[in-house]
């Protein structure tokens, strides 16, 4: 039993950053945009918090748990903010290709973390290749203090940092936005038909800009949380792996609702670690890995046949609106 609620455990945090990029991602297309950078953003969120966090630590003689939390925090929504601006500004006011230029977003943030990163490193003078900030670290995994006296129950819901039940409230929020209020219909309509939209009154780039900017935001919250929580302060360069990649497919495996992808989330989750658990040769490692995307595909090919409006993406992600040829 033991050992399922640890597995169980494990899911649930590995699936954080994934459901963080997700949210991100699908607030994004909801107004029509594809923002392919998520995985740089992801990564410029992770080395923002981390800087934030270095300067804090070690220009303080004791760390107190309400600006070791702030500080990061404030850090990486900056950071991610910025380099969101810049797809946007590219991509609505200049309308370049969003796929290319989501393309090199990626490229552009894991180089910056990866600068940035090294810098920091060589400035520790550190013998091993990362970054330790646990003192900070343990401020974002404060547990729940009652946590520990509702046995299994306790440790299965209520032993997690707080960024894992934000990752969550800011998934149903999103939801719930999307699907009741008048400002996520207006939304909706810009990812349908933006000269519709326009024709009706709907300030389309002013749609555009928000929804991206949030969601550059919320996905970049995913790589702090990933270095804070996840890897207890811990940062090493390339140490992301495809995280940024398979919260794009969860988006397709989610039919673009956001509490659809709390699940699928924590579904990635487990099939990420899932050869931790079972007993298979090393050889058939990177085919269990394979699943996340294998399933996606599944399911992608599913929604193109079935055709079901509600399960379709935006009729216009990926498209730049020219209010010219409308």
């Amino acid at each position: 039993m033991d050992l399922i609620f640890q597995f169980i455990s494990r899911s649930i945090m590995q699936g954080t950053p994934l459901l963080y990029g997700a949210t991100g991602e699908i607030i994004t297309e909801k107004s029509g945009n594809l923002n392919l950078g998520i995985p740089g953003i992801m990564y410029i969120g992770g080395i923002s918090g981390v800087i934030g966090a270095f300067f804090y630590q070690t220009s303080v003689q004791k760390v107190q748990p309400f600006w070791a939390v702030m500080i990061p925090l404030l850090a990486s929504i900056l950071g991610s903010l910025l380099v969101t601006l810049i797809y946007c500004f590219l991509t609505i006011t200049l309308r370049a290709n969003q796929n290319v230029t989501g393309l090199a977003i990626t490229t552009f943030g894991v180089g910056f973390g990866n600068f940035f990163g090294g810098s920091l490193i060589k400035v520790v003078k550190s013998d091993v290749p990362y970054i330790a900030l646990t003192e900070v670290a343990n401020a974002f995994k404060d547990l729940f203090p009652f946590a520990k006296n509702m046995g299994s129950f306790g440790k299965m819901f209520f032993s997690y940092g707080f960024m894992v039940y934000l990752a969550v409230i800011l998934a149903v929020i999103t939801a719930i936005v999307m699907r009741k209020t008048k400002l996520g219909l207006q939304l909706r309509a810009v990812g349908e038909s933006p000269a519709t939209a326009d024709a009706a009154g709907i300030n389309v780039n002013a749609y555009k800009y928000g929804a991206t900017l949030i969601g550059g935001v919320i996905a970049g919250l995913g790589g702090l949380y990933y270095v804070m929580d996840y890897s207890n302060g811990i940062w090493s360069n390339n140490g992301f792996g495809d995280r940024g990649w398979l919260a794009i497919a969860i988006v397709i495996f989610a039919v673009w609702k956001s509490d659809l992808a709390i699940f699928g989330s924590y579904a990635f989750g487990a099939l990420y670690i899932l050869f931790n658990y079972i007993s298979v040769p090393m050889t058939y490692i990177p085919l269990i890995q394979m699943l996340p995307y294998v399933v996606t595909i599944l399911v992608l090919i599913i929604v193109s046949v079935r055709k079901k409006k509600e399960n379709q993406p935006p009729a216009s992600l990926g498209l730049s609106y020219f209010r010219e040829d409308r």
